[in-house]
């Protein structure tokens, strides 16, 4: 029997229909990645398989004696109860087993409950196994650890004065001590940073022994920890085998069978008018048919209806106002989050020059939103730009402004953004122009409500208020907002958060060409491998100490490169990569690989018996991997789960054994290649 099941859900919001004949099953210790495009009804299912909200329709069914918890985007927590309490209140059995085992301890060793010393030691024998079952005499020690992993300091301070994020941290803290059986967790990463980030996704794909459902546009994240993913595409769940990288091949294979799907439709539904336009003479006695006929294929839906695609905006921000050589520079800079406090940081010295884009790394807490303010603070100070909500300090050091340098900046919380104006007015703003300026040769300016569909907002769209927009939406009119005011020194602060992947993508691409510079805050990984030319890192000077907080100042270290030329020139493991679908998953795109072996009879250093073995292993390999994708075509079928959800786990298991051979076949083949050639 499933983990959870969840059949046939039907949700709807007034007209809008979220979720249509949905069917979900969870295995148990199965890790699900949920991916779709913003308002497709991602947090809405995930509310409804943790109970917190129901269907209009269908049924949901949890496995009896199961523990299902859920981590909010928002989440409740009491806030007079310190962070210490709230973590370990997640232990309530076990506590409660080791508080009545220290009882019973207790009353052994009076004299007085001696007539009842035999069921007093039986007692004491059931307390002990069932505080081994729930994770040993430890576990007190597992809420500080959890607390401290995931950056969340003076653990015996209130929840109600701690900051949105912090918050999020420490309900991520209570559900990791509870270790449940199914973990639904809607956009884990955001409020972490990039280390912390990566620490979690090891925990839970090597660690954690439950199901997981998972939210998250970090696709490093998705590819680590998931074995399948389910999509949300027009109310219902496409189901694919694998990780993201696995997911994104399949979705390629997929859109382009159903664009010829299209293209053949069109085709004949062409044929076909043309047939009607003809004279009554030219018809055959076939005539009702065909034109029932071309009335069915004028109203079947494409098959690429109602999805989102890509963002396309690059044309309408690539270009940037002209830059001088040197746009900011740093000089000894140390800063403090207010007046009077110490700095957070060691002496920054820094020159950013035209066509730079900076990401901005490290613990929370360390200054990095902090430094953003005070750039924005010497921007507002030259009249520069900036849009500054609140100034920071700067202790020692200074920040000057190149002459030509306009700054615009997003923030995390969306500030800039008025709740009870509709999105055209918003974005519209001060400038009162419905004409976008866009500075571009061949094109100098757009139509506002042009400029707003490359965004996603269509005319009907661009009437709605923004205080009704969901997270992601609201993320994309801040984006429009920031991008016609033609800076060419973008400032962001964690411009992810709340972004769909095709959204994410398309940030990524507009980045990636536009003419200006970019300095930018975020714990995405994948973004910034994706945007950026360098690394701006801030790490502790010294070690934390469990629930206090760092140790000294920060030092900050510029890398060059992404995200993974960081973390090599840290001497650290590179992150995933995602630009090639994962070697194991497929055999076709192995093969290629193997071919310039093939041709003949390896020589070099190898001995009789590797070169016997390098002739064998290219079958070996092909053979493994062939196994590996009739596994993962089991896994995909829907009616696997509905109908032998029993199988399930069997299936998973051989799955990554398959995976791991395939892997090691193919490791040892290259070593076999290296030696060969010396």
């Amino acid at each position: 029997m499933p983990a959870l099941s969840a059949q046939h859900l039907r949700k709807a919001f007034g007209s809008q229909t979220v979720l249509d004949d949905a069917s979900l099953t969870l295995g148990r210790g199965e890790k699900i990645g949920l991916v779709g495009a913003n308002g497709a009804g991602k947090s809405t299912l995930v509310k409804i398989l943790a109970g917190v909200e129901t269907a209009d329709a269908g049924a949901l069914t949890v496995r009896r004696g199961l523990m299902v918890r859920y981590l909010a985007q928002e989440p409740e927590l009491d806030p007079d109860a310190s962070a210490r309490a709230v973590v370990e209140g997640a232990l309530t059995a076990w506590r409660q087993a080791t508080a009545r085992h220290g009882a019973v301890t207790a009353q052994l060793g009076d004299e007085t409950f001696a007539p009842s010393h035999e069921n007093l030691v039986n007692e004491q024998a059931e307390l002990a196994e069932a505080i081994a079952r729930l994770g040993g005499w430890d576990r007190g020690h597992e809420a500080l650890g959890f607390l401290d992993k995931l950056g969340v300091r003076d653990v015996d301070e209130p929840c109600g004065i701690r900051s949105g994020g912090e918050r999020r941290r420490i309900a991520l803290a209570q559900l990791l001590v509870a270790s449940p059986d199914v973990a639904i967790l809607d956009e884990p990463t955001n409020h972490l940073d990039a280390d912390t980030a990566a620490w979690l996704e090891e925990f839970l794909a090597s660690q954690f022994p439950g199901a997981i459902v998972l939210v998250t546009h970090d696709r490093y994240f998705l590819e680590a920890v998931t074995t399948r993913i389910v999509e949300i595409e027009r109310g219902r769940l496409l189901t694919f085998a694998g990780g993201y990288a696995d997911y994104l091949e399949k979705k390629a294979a997929l859109l382009l069978c159903e664009e010829q799907t299209e293209s053949n439709r069109q085709n004949v539904l062409r044929r076909e008018r043309e047939w009607l336009g003809r004279g009554p003479k030219a018809r055959s006695t076939k005539q009702k048919a065909r034109i029932l006929r071309v009335q069915a294929l004028e109203t079947q839906r494409p098959a690429t209806a109602g999805r989102t695609g890509n963002v396309t905006l690059t044309t309408a921000a690539a270009a940037a106002p002209r830059q001088g050589k040197t746009l900011l520079e740093l000089r000894g800079v140390q800063v403090a989050p207010a007046p009077g406090a110490g700095p957070l940081n060691a002496a920054l010295s820094m020159i950013m020059t035209a066509g730079e884009r900076i990401g901005i790394v490290g613990p929370n807490g360390a200054g990095k939103t902090t430094l953003l303010r005070a750039i924005l603070a010497a921007g507002e100070q030259s009249g520069r730009g900036g849009q500054l909500a609140t100034p920071s300090v700067v202790i020692a050091g200074e920040i000057l402004v190149g002459k030509n340098t306009r700054i615009a900046y997003l923030d995390q919380a969306r500030a800039g953004l008025d709740d009870q104006k509709s999105i055209f007015d918003d974005v519209r703003g001060e400038h009162g122009s419905t004409v976008v300026n866009l500075g571009m040769p061949g094109r100098t300016s757009m139509d506002l409500r042009s400029y707003l569909e490359l965004f996603l907002f269509d005319a009907s769209k661009q009437r709605q208020k923004v205080g009704a927009l969901s997270g992601g939406e609201r993320a994309r009119v801040a984006l429009a907002k920031v991008l016609r005011d033609g800076a060419n020194l973008l400032v962001f602060d964690e411009p992810t958060n709340d972004l769909d992947l095709p959204t994410l993508a398309a940030l990524e691409e507009l980045l990636d060409g536009y003419q200006g510079s970019v300095l930018v805050v975020t714990h995405d990984r994948a973004f910034l491998d994706r945007v950026a030319t360098g690394i701006l890192a801030f790490e502790w000077e010294t070690a934390r100490s469990p629930g206090r907080g760092p140790a000294g100042l920060a030092t900050v270290t510029r890398y060059a490169g992404g995200y993974q030329d960081y973390l090599a020139q840290r001497g650290e493991r590179p992150a995933v990569s995602l630009a090639a679908p994962r070697a194991q998953s497929s055999a076709a795109s192995a093969a290629p690989r193997f071919a310039d072996a093939k041709r003949g009879t390896p020589k070099g250093g190898l001995t009789l018996g590797e070169r016997l073995e390098l002739d064998r292993i290219f079958q070996a390999i092909e053979q493994t991997e062939t196994e590996v994708l009739r596994l993962e075509g089991l896994l995909a079928d829907p009616t696997l789960y509905s109908t032998r959800g029993h199988e399930v786990g069997a299936l998973q298991t051989r799955a990554n054994e398959a995976r791991r051979e395939a892997a090691q076949l193919l490791a040892r083949w290259e070593a076999l290649e290296k030696k060969q050639i010396g």
